[in-house]
């Protein structure tokens, strides 16, 4: 006869018993079924990162050696400055009528070339002044042995100095200037080093010769620019405090205007002594002797990684979709 209080007992401890839930094995991953798994398919894997490292490697070889050529320059000191600082304090409004410019020091001027360097218009200017055209857009490698540019064929005919790509309207066989710009934006690069004030300008080709060149071409007519616009500015800016000091017959405004024409009369003076204008070279550009790109080790490195982890996703996946139709 069983005890009634032992049977109470008993069934609390049957209630409280913990259940399991059989999904949580199903969740869990199986490492040993993962390998086995990778393991089965070694040879689709070994197959596909094979394939990826073969075409990593043909890639590589035929891309162009690109070499870089870089200047390092520093913003020119605008003499005169100190005068112009006084006076800007003083008579700013008076010179802003005028359209004279007394503030902004070297820093500012250099920054503003940088931005008239990267502008289109300079960009254009650029191109069809040193016509460089073909070699911008259609060179496509570069001859060590005779030093010359080897141009693409099916873009550009270089012994009828033609150009016979094949495009559809609106773009014509001959490349315009905004794809020209769009082209040399991506080759060309300034920047400035926020520490030291010093400006960096370089250039990116698939000759050494060329992109020396340009970097050279670049900064002798930025500086040009530059004191093409600063010498127009003055101009235009002398005419009209001399037709103010031709209206005007107070005493103390006579002598203010005749400081602005003043300085005005340096800056034209400076700008036509000085060659390097806004900037002053500090390490000339050099015919780089080592490429810059493409790193053709890292190329393959990464093709054979990318196969292989694509062909372990195609197998896993091969797998586990096969399981769950089954």
């Amino acid at each position: 006869m069983n005890n009634p209080s032992t049977q109470q007992y008993n069934e609390p401890m049957q209630n409280n018993t913990p259940m399991q839930n059989p999904n949580i094995a199903d969740d869990e991953i199986d490492l040993r079924e993962l390998f086995a798994v990778i393991w089965q398919g070694k040879w689709l894997i070994i197959a596909i990162t094979t394939l990826f490292a073969v075409a990593s490697v043909f890639y590589a070889i035929n891309q162009p050696n690109i070499y870089k050529s870089e200047a390092l320059l520093a913003p020119a000191e605008q003499e005169g400055g100190g005068g112009l600082s006084a006076l800007a304090g003083q008579f700013g409004g008076l010179a802003s009528l005028a359209g004279v410019n007394l503030g902004g020091g070297s820093s500012n001027k250099a920054q503003l070339a940088i931005e008239v360097l990267k502008s289109r218009q300079f960009t254009s200017d650029f191109i069809q002044k040193h016509n460089i055209l073909a070699d911008l857009m259609a060179a496509e490698s570069w001859d060590m042995q005779t030093n010359t540019v080897v141009y693409n064929s099916e873009v550009y005919d270089a012994e009828n100095n033609k150009w016979v790509r094949e495009v559809k309207a609106p773009f014509a066989p001959e490349p315009s200037m905004q794809e020209a710009y769009k082209e040399f934006s991506e080759i060309l690069a300034a920047s400035t080093d926020k520490e030291t004030g010093m400006v960096k300008i370089s250039v990116e080709h698939v000759s050494p010769y060329v992109a020396q060149q340009w970097v050279s071409w670049l900064i002798q007519d930025i500086n040009k620019t530059m004191k093409q616009r600063d010498v127009l500015e003055a101009l235009k800016s002398t005419e009209f405090l001399t037709q103010q000091l031709e209206q005007t017959k107070i005493a103390d405004i006579r002598a203010v205007l005749y400081k602005l024409v003043e300085e005005q009369t340096k800056t034209i003076m400076f700008a036509k002594v000085r060659d390097e204008y806004v900037f002053k070279t500090i390490d000339a550009a050099l015919v780089p002797e080592e490429k810059f790109k493409p790193k053709r080790a890292l190329i393959c490195v990464l093709g054979v990684l990318l196969g292989g982890m694509l062909s372990v996703m195609i197998v896993l996946i091969r797998h586990y979709v096969g399981n769950s139709k089954s």
